[in-house]
């Protein structure tokens, strides 16, 4: 079953609270130091991108998470802009993974285990279509693979409701200001980190236990 945790406090209600600039020294990932050679990239949504970062960063294989922008109408969406939900854009993340350590399949298991896929543009009290389920494909594979996984979580009966996860091809990647990325490593107590996403991430971790990278 799906991984989630409700609590009345909203990612954009934090966000307005705390702006942190990012500190590179405390960041889970040192992205400076990331070499994307025969690495192969996924871009996910599962509402909002601070928790779909910080669950994703945690697999071995992920040498790289970034937080952005996806699927909308609007060049260069600023965090404001799209949380007033009219630029059509959802919150993702594109991962930059190794093949040869985890695979597309294993990625699609994780986010399908680490949200509700079968609400419809809301996550917990993040509400929007800035916060819809989406699985952004960048090639043929991926979107079978996708599509698949879809159709048998629906016929396994695992959700009560009918998974409304989008699956469209991936377009323009915005990446999100700073102070977004590594946005839960930077702020643990933060209180969007400490109540919604540190025990979403404490679930996920004894779920994957076997495909968490080494120094988790």
């Amino acid at each position: 079953m799906f991984l989630c945790c409700m609590v009345a406090i909203s990612c954009a209600q934090s966000d307005k609270k705390q702006k942190k600039k990012m500190n590179k020294e405390t960041a889970a990932l040192d992205e400076s130091n990331v070499s994307t050679a025969n690495m192969e990239v996924a871009t996910f949504g599962t509402g909002c991108f601070w928790c779909t970062e910080a669950v994703l960063e945690s697999l071995d294989g992920v040498k790289k998470v970034v937080s952005g922008y996806s699927g909308g109408i609007v060049a260069n969406p600023t965090y404001k802009e799209v949380c007033e939900g009219t630029t059509g854009h959802a919150e993702c993340v594109e991962v930059i993974y190794d093949p040869k350590v985890i695979t597309y399949a294993a990625l699609l298991e994780a986010f399908f285990r680490s949200h509700d896929p079968t609400s419809l543009n809301r996550q917990g009290n993040d509400v929007g279509t800035q916060y819809r389920s989406v699985i952004f494909y960048h090639n043929d594979e991926q979107k079978r693979e996708a599509e698949q996984a879809k159709v048998e979580l629906d016929k396994s009966g695992a959700y009560d409701k009918p998974i409304v996860t989008e699956i469209t091809k991936a377009v323009k990647f915005y990446e999100a200001e700073d102070y977004h990325q590594n946005y839960f490593a930077n702020n643990p107590d933060q209180g969007y980190c400490a109540f919604v996403i540190a025990p979403k991430l404490d679930k996920f971790k004894k779920v994957f236990k076997d495909k968490l990278r080494k120094n988790i």
